[in-house]
């Protein structure tokens, strides 16, 4: 668990399931995100799922979630991790919570060896993490490849990685 600023980030526990569907169904404003996470929950895909508390009232107000992916090359399948969905309450974005979300997840997912991470987001946004689009440009996609970015969280981890992204069943895709 990490306290930074006015809220903590631990991992998601199992009671707190219906607050993180809360959360991205205000966040989003529709079933999609929050279908998604129950999705990815029952295919047995999650690597980490984070929520923001605040310090004082201990809400949920934040909530983040990484899962198994695969970049299909020519050799073999390279393991990657998809960051998908995060979501913050509406009254508490812009206020940091999403950046601690993120930063709390790459630095859970470099100590544990993970060295892909992929992204589909807003290009003003995620690059401040790291991510880009230049690092996404020889793994092939259904997406457009201005809003397609991933970040290396081990040195030149994408070096000769050409391939067709693949992501778990949840995503439909």
């Amino acid at each position: 668990m990490v306290q930074d600023g006015n809220v903590i980030i631990p991992c998601e526990n199992d009671e707190e399931r219906s607050a993180v569907r809360s959360v991205n169904l205000a966040a989003f404003g529709q079933d999609d995100e929050a279908d998604l996470v129950d999705r990815l929950q029952h295919e047995g895909v999650i690597l980490l799922s984070l929520v923001a508390l605040t310090v004082t009232e201990r809400q949920i107000v934040g909530h983040i979630l990484f899962s198994r992916m695969w970049i299909e090359t020519a050799n073999r399948p390279v393991p990657a991790v998809a960051l998908a969905p995060m979501a913050v309450l509406p009254g508490h974005q812009r206020q940091g919570v999403g950046g601690r979300l993120i930063r709390s997840g790459l630095d859970w997912l470099r100590d544990r060896g993970e060295h892909i991470v992929i992204v589909l987001g807003h290009p003003d946004y995620y690059p401040r993490f790291g991510f880009s689009t230049e690092k996404a440009r020889t793994l092939e996609s259904p997406f457009p490849p201005y809003a397609f970015m991933a970040t290396e969280l081990s040195a030149n981890a994408l070096d000769g990685i050409c391939g067709r992204v693949r992501y778990p069943a949840a995503f439909s895709l």
